[in-house]
């Protein structure tokens, strides 16, 4: 299979995994009704709406401020989905193919909703501290962040590898 379709195949499951766990959330389940839903001592499901991106940064509280980022998401996807297309390393287009997948569920739900879904959150209840809580996020941003890691493992350890074998091909 070629890096190409990897990542294609990679930016599918991450889309279709993300779309489908939020409208089963919200439509099937109704998350809104029922939460707090508590799943593991470490681990609830509830729903959030961010009208930002990655830790509720550039909050998009007017219409005008929800499409400039969402185009500026799409502008963003498109730049890295030309660069998943134009690879020839595994590695590198199934960690492209993550992020752009996930970028894509969650653009879906910026035009959509005004805003992205948001539901798992993780947290560690201590007695000294209280609960130590880390952000809420959805299937996208695992994938992204998934992505991410692929990026920054073939940045390090395997760049240049799969580049020169198909050169030298």
């Amino acid at each position: 299979m070629s890096p190409r379709q990897l990542g294609l195949i990679a930016a599918a499951i991450a889309l279709v995994a993300d779309q489908v766990s939020k409208l089963w959330l919200l439509e099937i389940f109704d998350i809104r009704a029922r939460q707090p839903v508590h799943v593991l001592p470490f681990f609830d499901l509830v729903i959030t709406w961010n009208k930002g991106v990655s830790y509720s940064l550039f909050q998009a509280h007017t219409d005008l401020a929800r499409w400039g980022l969402l185009a500026f998401t799409l502008v963003a996807t498109l730049v890295l989905a030309v660069w998943m297309w134009r690879s020839v390393n595994s590695v590198l287009s199934v960690g492209l193919g993550l992020i752009v997948g996930g970028a894509l569920g969650n653009a879906i739900d910026r035009a959509a909703y005004g805003a992205v879904a948001d539901f798992a959150y993780l947290f560690l209840d201590t007695e000294r501290w209280g609960r130590l809580s880390w952000y809420i996020f959805n299937v996208a941003d695992m994938a992204i962040v998934a992505g991410v890691a692929l990026l920054m493992y073939d940045s390090f350890f395997g760049k240049g590898k799969e580049d020169t074998q198909a050169a030298e091909k």
